[in-house]
């Protein structure tokens, strides 16, 4: 990490508090940058090593830049290299352990129609063992939806996906990790997961997600409401100011 800072000759830059702030708007249109003199996509490819890694903190602000590697802007440069002044600040930030007694225990969550280029939604979940992070991601949905329940279902359906992975790999290790609790903000996916509901709003989800309501109906997962200020994967979804991104960046394990 101190030679990515030093690599663009940030060492002494002034530390931002957040990698991404909350009034900041990426987007495709702007003054195209010289990727010649300035290498954006030798730069992202160090920030997403970095947040696929050790540092599920910045995984949102890196993966909303990478979309622009094809056609990076001036402006998608100085959002990266602030991403980079906020490592300046936390260089010395890791991953712990120990805060809980959990085994396992999930968050997911979306960002409805958060990319303004193509209105599509972010998935993002968070898996946290003993308080401390294990699995995460932040990725924009590859299908459109239409409402704010569709789009946590779709997350729910990403989460559910990891929670098997998680078992199968337990069980390999001789590890039971029984009834995984996902926790949720929206009570209206929530209702979808646990009951057969069909109506006109739920019944255009495509079927292959609903494989989500069956691992809940085997009792292999179980999703309980949080409210929305509690949510940890907040961080993988959105910029948040520095107060909720430091609360949901110390949840996680990152201290």
């Amino acid at each position: 990490m101190g030679e990515l800072i030093s690599r663009y000759g940030l060492a002494d830059a002034h530390a931002r508090s957040v990698p991404l702030a909350a009034g900041e708007k990426l987007r495709k249109e702007g003054e195209p940058l010289d990727t010649v003199r300035f290498p954006y996509s030798e730069c992202m490819g160090s920030l997403l090593y970095l947040s696929v890694c050790t540092r599920p903190n910045i995984a949102q602000a890196v993966g909303a830049l990478a979309r622009y590697m094809a056609t990076p802007t001036v402006g998608h440069w100085e959002a990266a290299l602030g991403v980079v002044r906020y490592l300046v600040g936390t260089a010395d930030y890791g991953l712990t352990f120990g805060g809980s007694s959990e085994t396992l225990v999930g968050y997911c969550n979306a960002d409805y129609a958060g990319d303004l280029d193509s209105r599509r939604s972010t998935t993002g979940y968070v898996f946290l063992m003993f308080g401390g992070a294990v699995s995460w991601s932040s990725r924009l949905q590859p299908t459109m939806a239409v409402s704010t329940v569709e789009v946590e279902y779709l997350s729910a359906g990403q989460a559910v996906k990891k929670v098997l992975w998680f078992r199968k790999l337990g069980a390999d290790l001789g590890l039971d990790l029984g009834h995984v609790q996902i926790y949720c903000d929206n009570q209206g996916t929530i209702e979808l997961l646990k009951h057969r509901i069909a109506s006109q709003r739920s019944k255009h989800i495509d079927v292959i997600h609903h494989f989500a309501r069956e691992r809940v109906a085997r009792k292999e997962v179980n999703f309980i409401f949080c409210r929305t200020e509690d949510m940890k994967a907040d961080i993988l979804t959105k910029a948040l100011a520095p107060g909720k991104f430091k609360k949901c960046r110390k949840e996680i394990g990152i201290e």
